[in-house]
């Protein structure tokens, strides 16, 4: 067995099999990430940066990923070394969908990052649209179903 299959079995070193979770993650490799997390690498396990899967898949606009973590019940609200969550990185990166599910399992839209920005200060800084309207949309759908958007 080489050394990669050894970490996507969950029978490398602690490190290592967070490092396969977070690259599997953020290169949108679904069944490797269910791999891992059936073996007992836990879903919210965070690299030395403080990033996780979700911050991974988050950023990069996995769908799929993000839909699977949200519903493994992963923290929606976790800060990295720069205190960005994950629905931080979908809006700097545009990630529409990935914003509004992460809306609409709950992540706060009020979570400053070391900048003192929340996600949609970064969308606006970017000016970044259709994230600013995506979320203002969400929020909307939320409020208007009774859901309190913090």
């Amino acid at each position: 067995m080489g050394k990669e299959e050894e970490n996507v079995n969950g029978n490398g070193t602690e490190q290592e099999n967070i490092g396969a979770l977070l690259e599997a993650a953020r290169y949108n490799d679904l069944e490797d990430v269910k791999i891992l997390a059936s073996s007992g690498v836990s879903l919210n396990s965070m690299d030395s940066e403080g990033r996780t899967a979700l911050h991974m898949a988050a950023a990069n606009g996995h769908l799929g990923i993000v839909e699977y973590l949200i519903k493994s019940g992963v923290d929606l609200n976790v800060c990295n070394a720069e205190k960005n969550t994950p629905l931080h990185w979908a809006c700097l990166n545009g990630h529409i969908e990935v914003v509004k599910n992460l809306i609409l399992a709950g992540a706060k839209l009020s979570s400053l990052n070391s900048h003192d920005r929340t996600p949609m200060d970064e969308a606006v800084t970017l000016a970044k649209l259709d994230v600013i309207d995506a979320i203002n949309a969400t929020v909307a759908q939320l409020e208007l179903s009774g859901v309190a958007v913090s």
